[in-house]
């Protein structure tokens, strides 16, 4: 599999990344059955984007290769209630530089024609996984395999992994990595003993803040928007999401009349071509607040972000609406993918954007 190219690595990626925060329940459930020796042979972690799924993936395997097999699965140490290592442990140190022998990732191959991920895994990336789970253990315990994320497997991949997990072999563990459950084959999620996180508190997100970015302005503000995720958080930090939330927020105040300005503004800010993230990020935004405006509207209690946000879901919510902006929420998912798949101008899918919440609105 080709891997994209790393100038310098990353500390908070989860193969290195030593910490979490807010899972302690999970951790050491995972922890007591590997003792128990129920430890199952394929464990789904769901949840959403950036609540540190992958990063418990990463350090339940750390925690397990580092510990031998003592009979036929129990192990010698007395039992944890978390899943800590030391980054100065020797398999830390192998899996966080990509080079233990008894660990394999499984992810979105790096596509050096068009210079960016491939859209999906592919179905040669899966059946890798029979072959590496076949061979004897390198290091005589066990041998784990970390899908992230087997949503973007394609339809092959997903029957080559079903195959895996139907005949798995001693002494392997599948750790799948879902953002989204409900797309896997359910004959997939049949045989994974699910384990589900919950979005972070947004004091975990802000103290996260405070660690990953020291001195950042807006932090509170940045974890509402993020809704329990640190890493939507981090990018939210990292393109300037609270500009980007404060002129979605204005131009949408403004219906049923559109800001023509401030739209230009906004398409001005994401048309560069280093400005990828934040295009993505804009859409995002926008989708967001939508999406709370469409619930609070069904549910009757919205979630609001700013105080804001409350007058505008008031005038612009309603029963007799919600059809017209879930279809609005739904053409701006369309337009933000067709536009990067296609790779299409991004200033005109802001203004079509805009032009759709006007339309919306009336």
């Amino acid at each position: 599999m080709a891997l994209p190219p790393e100038d310098e690595p990353d500390p908070l990626a989860p193969r290195r990344n030593p910490g979490l925060v807010g899972h302690g329940r999970v951790e050491a459930d995972l922890a007591r059955l590997a003792h128990a020796g129920r430890l199952p042979h394929a464990i789904l972690i769901a949840g959403a984007r950036g609540i540190g799924k992958a990063t418990l993936a990463y350090r339940f395997a750390r925690w397990l290769l580092a510990r031998p097999i003592a009979g036929d699965a129990l192990f010698v140490a007395p039992p944890a209630e978390d899943l800590a290592l030391s980054t100065e442990h020797p398999v830390a140190r192998r899996v966080a530089s990509g080079g233990h022998a008894d660990l394999l990732t499984v992810e979105r191959g790096w596509d050096p024609k068009r210079n960016k991920r491939r859209g999906e895994i592919l179905v040669d990336d899966a059946r890798a996984i029979a072959e590496f789970l076949h061979l004897t253990p390198a290091e005589g315990g066990w041998r784990v395999v970390i899908v992230d994320s087997a949503d973007e497997m394609n339809r092959n991949g997903a029957n080559a992994l079903l195959k895996i997990l139907e005949e798995p072999p001693r002494h392997a563990l599948l750790i799948l990595i879902s953002h989204a459950p409900g797309r896997l084959l359910p004959t997939i999620r049949s045989r994974c003993r699910r384990l589900t996180l919950e979005p972070l508190a947004d004091d975990e997100v802000v103290d996260l803040l405070g660690i990953h970015r020291p001195g950042l302005a807006g932090a509170d503000l940045l974890a509402r928007l993020a809704e329990g995720s640190i890493g939507r958080a981090l990018e939210l930090a990292d393109t300037d999401g609270i500009a980007l939330y404060e002129g979605v927020l204005a131009l949408i105040q403004a219906l049923p009349t559109l800001d023509g300005n401030r739209l230009q503004a906004l398409a001005d800010r994401v048309s560069p071509a280093d400005a990828a993230e934040a295009f993505r990020t804009l859409f995002d935004l926008m989708g967001d607040l939508i999406a709370r405006l469409v619930a609070g509207s069904a549910a009757g209690a919205p979630r609001i972000v700013t105080p804001i946000e409350g007058d505008l879901f008031t005038r612009l919510g309603g029963a007799w609406r919600l059809d017209r902006w879930i279809a609005v929420w739904e053409n701006l998912r369309a337009l933000a993918a067709r536009t990067e798949g296609l790779n299409l101008d991004r200033r005109q899918a802001v203004l079509e954007a805009g032009f759709a919440l006007e339309a919306a609105a009336r």
